[in-house]
């Protein structure tokens, strides 16, 4: 009898180590996504997590007679000292293309540079909903007190309407949340001595180039 005890203290020992040994893999899993903004956006381009919209290069040839109510969410992450709306609420038909536009301004003292994670939902709308052009394909950067307007142009795929997994979709949300990141770096210029090694290393690398 003692026997079952310590085998039953010892298996429920053992599971609550794979337990937490699980929970501290998903969460630095995803703290380390959160904590590199470009990851998370690749991770979510890659696999369509969260509803990760589609970047397309051309307008749509089609629009259908039929309205989609669209909505648009804005959030800052702690550590960016922005003020951040969202535009109204647009009711465009399948398939046409729309400019929306965002607003920004830097409360700070300095200039600041942010990064903007998106979604949609329902996560079902987000394989049909297609940017064309959006500030969050770059960084942005304000400075002291500037406000800017930051324009979106989607359209919603004409698939959407027959797809069996949005049929009963009626409202669609786009959302943007900013987090803080580092302005890129110059790269500081050569002493005038390395610039003549370089420049002499380059023209040697080029002729093993040409053999």
């Amino acid at each position: 009898m003692a026997d079952g005890i310590q085998n039953g203290q010892a298996k429920r020992v053992s599971n609550a180590a794979i337990f937490a040994g699980c929970a501290v893999f998903v969460a630095g899993m995803v703290g380390a996504a959160y904590a590199s903004v470009p990851l998370y956006r690749l991770f979510c381009q890659v696999t369509g997590y969260n509803g990760t919209t589609q970047r397309v290069e051309q307008y749509s040839d089609k629009i259908l007679n039929k309205s989609i109510q669209v909505t648009f969410d804005a959030n800052i992450s702690p550590g960016l000292n922005w003020e951040f709306k969202p535009a109204k609420a647009v009711s465009p038909k399948i398939g046409e293309t729309v400019q929306i536009e965002y607003s920004a301004t830097n409360r700070s003292s300095k200039p600041t540079t942010g990064s903007a994670v998106f979604n949609v939902t329902p996560m079902e709308a987000g394989a049909y909903f297609n940017k064309v052009e959006c500030f969050c394909f770059t960084e942005q950067t304000l400075q002291p007190g500037q406000s800017v307007q930051m324009p979106v142009v989607f359209f919603v795929d004409p698939e959407f309407a027959t797809a069996q997994e949005t049929k009963n979709i009626k409202t669609i949300t786009l959302s943007y949340t900013f987090y803080p990141s580092e302005p890129s770096k110059p790269v500081a210029a050569l002493p005038e001595g390395q610039k003549a090694g370089a420049q002499k290393t380059g023209t040697q690398n080029t002729g093993v180039g040409k053999l």
